[in-house]
């Protein structure tokens, strides 16, 4: 009889970055106060913020499509149009 494991569990890699001394009391005050490891906090901060980011990323793409469909032209636009107008090349 063979047995087939399929793993389910991402595997985790190690990362190292620096914090301020304010900000590790917070996490290890935090991570006290929820019983969880620093790394779990972390984790779930991190992946917070990710999907926050990815969220915004995502409206403000919604946003230029929907000006483009409606062929609304933002001031940033009407800046970049005048700096590329040709007519004053020489």
């Amino acid at each position: 009889m063979q047995l087939c494991y399929i793993d389910l569990v991402p595997k985790s890699v190690t990362s190292s970055f620096r914090i301020s001394e304010t900000l590790r009391l917070r996490l290890e005050a935090t991570a006290r106060q929820l019983g969880q490891r620093k790394n779990w906090v972390i984790n779930r901060a991190l992946e917070e913020y990710l999907a926050k980011t990815h969220r915004a990323a995502l409206a403000r793409e919604a946003r230029r499509q929907s000006l483009v469909a409606s062929r609304v032209t933002t001031a940033d636009e009407r800046f970049w149009a005048r700096q590329a107008a040709a007519e004053d090349w020489k």
